[in-house]
């Protein structure tokens, strides 16, 4: 079967394709200063960025004044295509992009959209994500951090960790428990919260990889005071919002998956031959077999994703897209545990970079941080026996 897209598909991807030539970062400023962590914005970024919402491409299918031009879902999905194969990122700050802005202009206010939302789609600042906490992971509903009113004001106090970005954010899209009394799934609200605020303390976690660079951090809040004017959308309304938050992100993850598999695997095949090379004829034919099997896996994940893609155009709603990012990062999981094992000594050169050669032991514990963010692998489960399977909970 060959899917192809209509004319005004490809009409849309050729006007695209016409501008990124002419307005794409350099190469050689992306190598000069790369990507440090999920809100860090370098220069050449934030010019990217503006350029993309002047001209209506940072978010095709939003209106013009917002950085669209009214695209399609179908539209939107071959822009990311195009913008993945050209090795561009489309931001630095992929939360407040996906998750953060639109949480923005569907909850926030008039001010807070111009004061926040704004300024994340010009590439002007960068925000962070306020959800996990010591005892509060997966469970959002469980989270401690605890926003008591005084006057006009919340006083915050508690801790966050596992916070992308926090060390170069700007602001946080902190999710607190502002009614202790109510059921755990609600009593939640969201502030946002400038991270130069009296009493916030940012704690970076160094990771296995790329020391020099982390992206986790925890955050402390002690004594955190914020106007009241802050709260997104309605008082104890937070989890509520959050779904809707988390649906922002999730509703192309799957894509990102099954990009980033067929990334690796096209890396991985370029390599094969020469692995492959001084093994015996019984090497060879295991090792083969094994890409193979990880070859149609990816073919799989880009078919399953079209599939759910599909439904989610016509309704809105894809529950299938849960399994198709538990799916995708998993196998991509095992690719590069696969390319790790081929490349033998060689894997242990660590370091290479923040995601690694395919065959590199950077590579492979990078993967496990994918079947973590966005919702682990635990809660897609849940969600795939829940709502497609409709199996009873417990």
């Amino acid at each position: 079967m060959k899917l192809e897209f209509d004319e005004e598909v490809e009409a849309f991807r050729s006007e695209f394709l016409e501008w990124l030539a002419v307005n794409r970062p350099p190469a050689e400023a992306i190598a000069a200063d790369p990507p440090r962590s999920s809100a860090y914005i370098p220069e050449w970024a934030a010019s990217f960025t503006k350029r993309m919402f002047d001209d209506g491409w940072l978010v095709p299918g939003w209106p013009s004044e917002r950085g669209g031009r009214n695209a399609g879902p179908i539209e939107t999905l071959v822009y990311l295509e195009e913008l993945n194969k050209a090795g561009i990122p489309r931001t630095t700050n992929p939360q407040g992009l996906g998750i953060i802005a639109p949480s923005l202009l569907d909850y926030g206010t008039e001010e807070q959209i111009q004061n926040y939302a704004m300024p994340l789609l010009r590439g002007e600042t960068a925000a962070c994500l306020g959800m996990s906490e010591p005892d509060a992971g997966s469970d959002l509903a469980n989270l401690k951090t605890r926003a008591v009113r005084d006057g006009d004001n919340f006083v915050i106090t508690g801790q966050k960790v596992w916070t992308s970005g926090a060390n170069y954010a700007d602001f946080c899209f902190l999710f607190c428990r502002t009614d202790p009394d109510a059921p755990k799934h609600k009593g939640i609200s969201i502030i946002l919260m400038p991270m130069d605020t009296p009493g916030v303390t940012v704690r970076p976690l160094t990771e296995i990889i790329s020391p020099e660079f982390p992206d986790l951090n925890e955050v402390f809040l002690d004594d955190v005071v914020l106007p009241a004017s802050n709260v997104v959308g309605e008082l104890n309304n937070g989890w509520a919002m959050a779904n809707g938050s988390l649906a922002h992100e999730r509703s192309m993850v799957w894509l990102m998956g099954v990009m980033g598999m067929e990334s690796s695997m096209t890396e991985l095949l370029g390599m094969a031959p020469d692995l492959l090379a001084p093994m015996s004829t019984v090497e060879q034919a295991t090792a083969a077999d094994a890409i193979a099997g990880l070859y149609i896996d990816t073919l799989a994940a880009r078919c399953l994703g079209y599939r759910g893609f599909a439904r989610y155009v016509k309704t809105g709603s894809a529950p299938e897209q849960a399994l198709m990012k538990m799916y995708s990062t998993e196998i991509r999981r095992d690719l590069a545990r696969v390319a790790a094992e081929l490349c033998g000594p060689d894997s242990l050169e660590t370091g290479l970079s923040r995601q690694g050669s395919v065959g590199s032991l950077d590579a492979y514990f990078t993967t496990f941080g994918l079947t973590i963010s966005a919702g682990s692998s635990e809660i897609q489960r849940n969600i795939v026996a829940e709502r497609v399977l409709g199996l009873p909970r417990g």
